[in-house]
């Protein structure tokens, strides 16, 4: 349980952040955190509305068609800095799958000013940290430093971006640390491979269907010209967004990005071809063997995702769907814990769900669960529909959804004490070109969506025909040593890091 004094200066530090118009909503939130999960007889009857005011962001554009979004916040005397370029796996093309992340490594390997290794050095020796990520969507390099830093970072990332250089060796032995990482984080790891070939089966047109890390064999054939023709194409100032948050004034960020990021050469952004999922007409299957100590299900539906229209019907079901995940799998002894891994009998070892809500592809709402020693992925799979079913048919109660929708919003309100959240938030949010205040318009938007939205999209959405179902399939672990490797590499968080 949270400490008392702890959680009230927590909520002391919120407020600064947020001017709830009724403060009900947010001592009910740090409650449910603090302590017990309600029950539905003790949940609110109704959810006092939220409105907050709009966060003091600040976007400019440079003169090189750059941006920066900044977000002063001076609890701290420190900032993140970062730099999101819209280019992902999915601007890829056949043959080059992997060249994004990639690019992500070699970024690391110097120009002609900073030594291969040396970034890291530098940023270091500044007091700070750095990393980099890639995804479907956006690639990201970031650092978290003391504020009077700043420039120094800026200067760092401008010249990496402008003129990554690095030699051929450089690349031939990095790509053998992503094959490395390839084979600890999908090959080694079975739910990993089921994922993958869940995607290359589940979507066709679209670029989702590739694997962030690469496909093996075009990591085997990429070359380095690959990498730096596709860093030539894409890494362009109309192309990217600089993100600073924390300890500063907007002005005095805006001077310095206009000295060191808005000298960069404008350059020209290809035009993207549109690659629209064709419409899915019958439920698909498959199955990965692998060796493993247990099954695992996967049943996926192709679902609008969230936009940054209000008024449109996919918009509001994205909101709706966002709410029926958090009630079968938001919090302790939600609906799918309580029903499938619960009881005398389980029929799971674990069971959630999971909906991408928002990107620049097309959106996914999962079902998962691990079957229990002696049951099967068939049962797993009729007892996960029979909960979409039985919320179509008998909708959720208003205390229900209350509940839920304190413990998102409590959530959403946490995760502004971390700079880097808040970074990264707004970084995805202009890469989707939804708007930078959309944080705060999800908790007044999500407040709002009633039961009978939330049975609406159970009722709509996940029938046969837009459904992908992937099982994976045990088989024999030969060794003990292979058995600590498959455990070790299992508890591996999914994920691209460098």
């Amino acid at each position: 349980m949270i400490n008392r004094l702890l959680l009230s200066n927590y909520l002391q530090r919120a407020l600064e952040l947020l001017r709830l118009k009724n403060l009900t909503l947010l001592l009910s939130c740090a409650c449910l955190l603090a302590g017990p999960v309600l029950s539905a007889q003790t949940a609110p009857d109704s959810l006092p509305s939220a409105t907050l005011d709009t966060s003091p962001i600040q976007k400019y554009k440079l003169s090189n068609g750059m941006e920066l979004i900044v977000l002063p916040d001076h609890r701290a005397a420190t900032v993140v800095h970062m730099v999101c370029v819209r280019v992902g796996s999915m601007d890829e093309v056949d043959g080059t799958s992997g060249v994004a992340h990639a690019i992500e490594h070699m970024m690391f390997k110097g120009t002609h000013k900073v030594g291969v290794g040396e970034f890291s050095r530098r940023v270091a020796a500044l007091g700070g940290r750095e990393n980099a990520f890639t995804n479907q969507d956006f690639t990201g390099f970031f650092q978290q430093i003391p504020a009077n830093r700043l420039e120094a970072v800026m200067r760092l990332e401008a010249d990496r971006f402008e003129h990554n250089s690095w030699v051929d060796a450089e690349f031939k032995k990095e790509i053998e640390v992503i094959k490395e990482e390839r084979r600890m984080r999908t090959d080694d790891v079975p739910r990993s491979i089921l994922n993958e070939q869940l995607n290359a089966v589940q979507f066709t047109a679209s670029p989702y269907r590739r694997p962030v890390i690469g496909w093996m064999n075009d990591l085997d054939s990429m070359t380095a010209d690959d990498v730096r023709h596709f860093h030539n194409t894409w890494y362009k100032p109309s192309n990217s967004v600089v993100v600073v948050v924390g300890d500063v004034q907007p002005l005095d960020v805006k001077k310095m990005a206009d000295r060191i990021y808005g000298v960069i050469p404008k350059g020209v952004t290809p035009t993207r071809k549109p690659r629209v999922e064709p419409e899915q007409t019958g439920l698909r299957r498959l199955s990965v063997k692998a060796p493993a100590e247990q099954g695992f299900l996967i049943m996926s539906w192709k679902v609008p995702g969230y936009n940054s229209d209000p008024k449109s019907s996919e918009h509001q079901d994205a909101l709706a769907l966002q709410m029926l995940s958090a009630v079968l799998d938001g919090y302790s002894g939600a609906r799918l814990d309580r029903t499938l891994t619960q009881g005398e009998h389980p029929l799971a070892d674990e069971a959630g769900a999971e909906y991408t809500f928002s990107g620049r592809g097309p959106q996914v709402f999962q079902l998962q669960a691990v079957p229990a020693a002696g049951q099967n992925t068939d049962q797993l799979e009729a007892a996960l529909m029979a909960q979409i079913k039985r919320i179509a048919d008998e909708g959720v109660s208003a205390a229900e959804l209350n509940r839920v929708k304190a413990q998102w919003i409590a959530a959403a309100v946490y995760k502004r004490d971390s700079l880097f959240n808040q970074a990264q938030e707004m970084g995805s949010y202009w890469i989707e070109g939804l708007p930078l205040d959309t944080s705060d318009r999800l908790i007044s938007e999500l407040s709002s969506i009633t039961p009978a939205q939330v049975q609406w999209v159970a009722q709509k959405y996940f029938g046969d025909d837009h459904l992908t179902v992937g099982t994976l399939v045990p088989m024999p672990i030969k060794s003990e040593a292979a058995r600590k490797a498959a455990n070790a590499a299992n508890a591996l968080r999914e994920g691209m890091l460098r």
